[in-house]
């Protein structure tokens, strides 16, 4: 899947415990939002939907969750769970986070301040917008 991609945040390991940095070069758009999601039940679910025009980066701070992607013709899993790993997500894809540990900590890095309109939350209108 060409418009996700998995990367090493920068590590700085030390025995007084470890120390990950995300400045800009790292991130390929400026950063406009930030918001972590957490205190997720184990059942639960988030996500469910796919960007017009916002890029976003997902980064397990603490605990794990898998991420499923899809872009309207293929679909994989991502599993997060280390803090020192990101989660590219490109425009036009779909995405589900779920099964969330005890503790689970989801940071969220996005390209614009939240647009409604630029949510697609309709699965079946978001294969649609891929067939045009």
């Amino acid at each position: 899947m060409s418009k996700t991609k998995l990367f090493d945040i920068p590590k700085i390991d030390d025995v007084r415990g470890n120390l990950s940095v995300i400045e800009k070069d790292l991130i390929p758009f400026d950063i406009k939002r930030v918001y972590y999601l957490y205190d997720i039940p184990s059942n639960a679910f988030r996500g469910g939907h796919a960007h017009k025009d916002q890029k976003e980066v997902l980064v397990a701070l603490s605990g794990s969750f898998d991420v499923l992607l899809d872009d309207g013709q293929s679909k994989e899993t991502v599993m997060l769970n280390k803090p020192n790993k990101g989660l590219l997500i490109d425009t036009g894809i779909w995405r589900e986070l779920s099964n969330f540990s005890s503790g689970a900590v989801c940071l969220v890095l996005a390209s614009d301040v939240f647009e409604e309109s630029d949510y697609i939350r309709d699965y079946d209108e978001f294969l649609l917008s891929k067939r045009t």
